[in-house]
């Protein structure tokens, strides 16, 4: 694999539907092995999340009373935000001459 981890990178699936996520990945996302990510479907793609520590969810929901399902939901909202600002963020860095075509 190169050096950045958005290139597509090919990878098995056994017959009982395991593979292995790439080292990298893992290493950057923070997901121990053994242990567990968070993977759904959004449109067409199937998405693999790590699940935030309980230290990253501290005090995200300290002084509210919450339901089954609130920290997650949060958490997948501020991924969603974080998305968001990246997507603006690589629009801003493309070349001038791309938006005229």
């Amino acid at each position: 694999m190169s050096g950045s981890t958005r290139d597509p990178e090919v990878v098995r699936v056994s017959q009982k539907g395991q593979t292995t996520i790439p080292k990298t990945l893992r290493e950057k996302f923070g997901i121990d092995t053994p242990g567990e990510v968070f993977i759904y479907e959004d449109d067409d793609r199937i998405i693999v999340e790590s699940i935030p520590s309980l230290e990253e969810l501290g005090g995200i929901h300290a002084d509210t009373d919450h339901k089954r399902g609130d920290v997650l939901d949060r958490v997948r909202e501020l991924q969603h935000e974080e998305r968001r600002r990246e997507e603006v963020r690589a629009d801003r860095l493309r070349p001038a001459d791309s938006e005229d075509e």
